[in-house]
Parts: C-alpha cells; structure tokens; sequence
C-alpha cells in the first residue's frame, strides 16, 4: 500500500468537490480546479474525506496512488488557503516593480525585465527587493516563482541575484591577494 496514497484527504467547510467518472472538480473560496484521474485509482467521498483507492498493484498502479492523492491534496488546499512563494532581490541598485498585473524587475541589465501575470497568479511587493508570487494552482506559482529566479541567479560570491526566501547560497572564497607571504611572485 502506498505510504501517500492510503491518508485520505480532509475536505475543509467550505470546499466542494465534484466527481464526474475520471475528472475531479474541486471549488473553494478562491477559485475552482479540476483534475483528471488515471485509470488505476478510484476516488470517493467518504464523511467528508476523499480517499483514493487502486485497481491493480503493480508499479505504475502503486505510483498513480501516490501522485493522485498529493495531487488532490494540493487542489484542495489551493482552493482553501493558497500557496505563496517569496523571492528575494539581493544588490545594489536592484529592485522590482508592478506595472499593472506585470512584474518589472531592474536586476543589472540595460533594460528593465517584465515578467507577464498568468491567469491566477498575482504578485505581491511589500518593499521593492521582495516579491511574492500567490495562487491557487502550486504547480503555476513554483513555475513562475522559478521563472523569476532565472532572470538572474544569485552568484557564489557576493550571493548577488534572485534567491528563494528560504534558500541557502553556497559561498565561495574569492581571491587572495598577498595573504599567502609572497609579494611579486617570486620569494
């Protein structure tokens, strides 16, 4: 039995979920999303809880179990509460700005970025070297929260660039210069 897959879904007040033979609509406070099931999992709605079930136990059975329920799980979480990721802007001279719904980010370049909204994604600046990227859907907001990270990565060595908030930077060492003793090559 899957480890993941075998935990039933808690529905909270407030979230309905639809089931129509494969496709699992689920609808909160926040907005509405839907996901079609494979074909060797069952869903039902069981006092308030959904709990998956497989038809067969082989590989793809057992690993369909698992991704479907994280899947659900995160359908009715979005609809409910919401996912955010932070990002923050490490430089001088380097910060972010709303234009409309759009993103505009000064990160080093000779033009300012501009990072388009999808639908569902909103961005958030409490200050100007801090960008928080909100929605419903968990898979949308990591990939435009990595789309911004991309524009420009933090570098090793002054740790200048994109970085998540909760991301650590490996620091490297950067040049010595007449640390080591020797002063015009030779000794």
């Amino acid at each position: 039995m899957s480890r993941i897959g075998k935990i039933p879904i808690d529905i909270p007040s407030g979230v309905n979920v639809a089931i129509d033979g494969n496709k699992v609509s689920v609808k909160g406070k926040l907005g509405e999303l839907s996901q079609e099931l494979g074909d060797l999992v069952e869903l039902a709605v069981e006092e308030s809880k959904l709990v998956l079930t497989r038809k067969s136990d082989d590989k793809s059975g057992r690993s369909q179990h698992g991704l479907y329920r994280s899947l659900l799980n995160n359908m009715v979480k979005g609809v409910s509460v919401g996912f955010e990721k932070s990002l923050d802007i490490i430089g001088v001279g380097y910060r972010a700005s709303k234009k409309g719904n759009d993103l505009e980010i000064l990160i080093g370049y000779s033009n300012p970025v501009s990072i388009k909204a999808i639908d569902g994604i909103t961005f958030d600046l409490p200050n100007q070297n801090l960008i928080i990227v909100k929605g419903i859907d968990k898979q949308k907001v990591g990939e435009v929260a990595n789309m911004i990270r991309n524009v420009r990565k933090p570098e090793p060595y002054k740790g200048k660039g994109i970085k998540y908030k909760d991301e650590v930077i490996r620091r490297k060492v950067g040049k010595t210069t007449a640390a080591s003793g020797k002063v015009g090559g030779k000794k």
